[in-house]
């Protein structure tokens, strides 16, 4: 009797090993770098591989483990009841239950876990050809068992997709790039970076593009000497040129190209020679996506379109520099002009011009204006309001106090928000 008590003992032992090493298995494959992972597998790694192959189906693969773990744990259980019951009898289940849980959760789980959550990579690696065995002896049981759930789901009026991904592979992106800012792996300049990038795809050419109402242009029917002294003075090098009406535009002014026709022709420059140096205009919807045009930019190796919207109206001017700046934020030099200003007052209150964007103000405070309605402070004001509010008047939006300061005719020029106590900038 008492040689059978040491090898159950024995038995029950090895069991609690193994269910660690499957609670181990479970937590340091599912918690592993995916990207570190794949790279490693890229150096020819072969335990990687084989670490890639079991996460590309995590169903199998959690499958597999926990039906590993339950059979060893209930078995352990079991014989440990057996034995308690022999030497105390019928309380002697009460004694298994919590010796059991205590060494269960003790060293088959929180010990495992822990070490596995801390070494993800390494446990990955070193547990990936023996689980890997697991889960190919006990696919038939798993697949079973699968079977069994998503009926089951079905008949409760719960619909499981196989495979079926809860998130995009952008939105995992964006959230581990969120969790690392947050938790202060990244810098916000970096986060700010990386998610201008994931959201090319998102942001239209009318939200970032120059609005007329911003956009130098020369008037072709102008007196040339007068075209001259704008296209000297103006701090940018291209610039759209119009004949009879703002929307028809006849080309676009490179000022080299004014340079060099100037030098070529002896100081002479006339319209007919404007029509000649001119360059083609090239007109983009304004509904076209910011990956599209930089990838339409690169194609054609371009630096400027004319934006238009459904009816060929002239809406604006888009520009490399312009898409580039989503990314990296404000590029300036000396001859920039800039249309828009942030002041953060002694009191914490904001004073900015009615045409600051949006998505500008979300990025240098970390706010989370919603630029679905508006692209504009003033629009995003005036959305809320339904009107145009005059000067003096306020709205509270989303804990956000916006009050407009001045108003130019129909057009909010200068609005003082104050945002919410809470909000850290």
């Amino acid at each position: 009797m008492e040689a059978e008590l040491i090898s159950a003992i024995a038995i029950i032992i090895f069991l609690i090993i193994f269910s660690g090493f499957f609670s181990g298995s479970e937590t340091g494959l599912t918690a592993t770098s995916a990207s570190s992972i794949h790279k490693m597998s890229k150096e020819g790694n072969e335990r990687a591989s084989l670490v890639e192959k079991l996460l590309s189906d995590p169903e199998s693969l959690i499958g597999a483990i926990l039906l590993g773990n339950n059979l060893v744990n209930i078995l352990a259980s079991a014989m440990a009841t057996y034995i308690f019951i022999e030497l105390f009898g019928e309380l002697g289940v009460v004694y298994a239950t919590f010796a059991m849980t205590a060494l269960v959760l003790i060293f088959a789980e929180v010990m495992p876990k822990t070490y596995a959550i801390s070494n993800p990579e390494r446990v990955a690696l070193r547990v990936a050809p023996i689980i890997n065995v697991f889960v190919r002896i006990l696919s038939p049981v798993v697949r079973l068992i699968r079977i069994i759930a998503w009926r089951t789901l079905r008949l409760m009026g719960v619909k499981a997709e196989q495979n079926q991904r809860v998130l995009s592979p952008h939105d995992e992106i964006r959230g581990a790039i969120d969790l690392q800012a947050h938790e202060g792996g990244i810098f916000k300049e970096h986060k700010d970076m990386l998610a201008g990038i994931l959201d090319l795809d998102e942001i239209s050419l009318e939200d970032v593009m120059i609005h007329r109402k911003n956009v130098e242009t020369i008037n072709f029917e102008d007196n040339i000497e007068d075209i001259l002294q704008q296209i000297i003075s103006s701090p940018y090098t291209r610039l759209p040129m119009w004949e009879n009406n703002q929307d028809n535009v006849i080309g676009v002014i490179h000022a080299k190209d004014i340079l060099r026709i100037t030098k070529k022709n002896g100081g002479i420059v006339t319209h007919d020679t404007l029509r000649e140096i001119a360059i083609d205009p090239w007109f983009v919807p304004e509904t076209t996506s910011l990956r599209e045009q930089l990838k339409m930019f690169l194609d054609k190796k371009a630096h400027f379109a004319i934006v238009v919207d459904e009816y060929g109206a002239l809406m604006g001017i888009i520009s490399l520099e312009d898409i580039l700046e989503e990314i990296v934020g404000e590029i300036a030099d000396e001859h920039d002009q800039h249309y828009s200003e942030v002041i953060v007052l002694n009191t914490g209150d904001i004073l900015v011009d009615g045409s600051t964007p949006l998505r500008d103000l979300n990025r240098q405070f970390n706010w989370k204006l919603s630029d679905e309605e508006a692209t504009t402070i003033a629009g995003y004001i005036i959305d809320h309001a339904e009107i145009i509010p005059l000067p003096g008047q306020s709205y509270t939006v989303d804990g956000f106090t916006l009050e407009v300061m001045k108003r130019k005719r129909n057009q909010i020029t200068q609005i003082k928000i104050k945002p919410p106590s809470s909000t850290l900038y």
